[in-house]
């Protein structure tokens, strides 16, 4: 049992990358589907699918590479169940100079840092990803 499944998914995403993986599936969450369609937009993930496996909805997600490199080098968690972290509009900057991407939870749903800019909102500072 996973006490925190946003970060074991994003863990799961960096780590199939690693080896090389054409996919993963995960246990299937609305806020885990958000996620996904967000890292899909911004193009860290080539598809996002919901299946069913054994009878229980699963998340499937094809991987993004560069050629032989994966898009997604390392992610870090931010607010974690223990603390939670919060950022208002004018707080949100570029992260790693715009190569990198910072995943909200604003009350319009789970946005990108660029896109959380432009809507004028913030939110909970789920994780980074580069």
């Amino acid at each position: 049992m996973t006490t925190d499944p946003i970060a074991d998914m994003i863990n799961t995403l960096k780590n199939a990358g690693t080896a090389s993986k054409e996919s993963i599936v995960l246990p299937y969450s609305k806020i885990k589907q958000s996620i996904a369609d967000c890292l899909l937009k911004a193009g860290y993930v080539k598809s996002v699918s919901k299946k069913t496996r054994k009878g229980f909805p699963a998340l499937e997600i094809g991987l993004q590479y560069l050629g032989k490199d994966p898009r997604v080098t390392d992610v870090k968690r931010i607010s974690k169940p223990s603390r939670r972290m919060y950022m208002g509009v004018k707080e949100i900057r570029p992260f790693k100079n715009g190569h990198g991407m910072t995943v909200l939870s604003t009350p319009k749903g789970i946005l990108s840092d660029k896109d959380a800019r432009k809507e004028m909102v913030g939110g909970e500072i789920l994780f980074t990803i580069w």
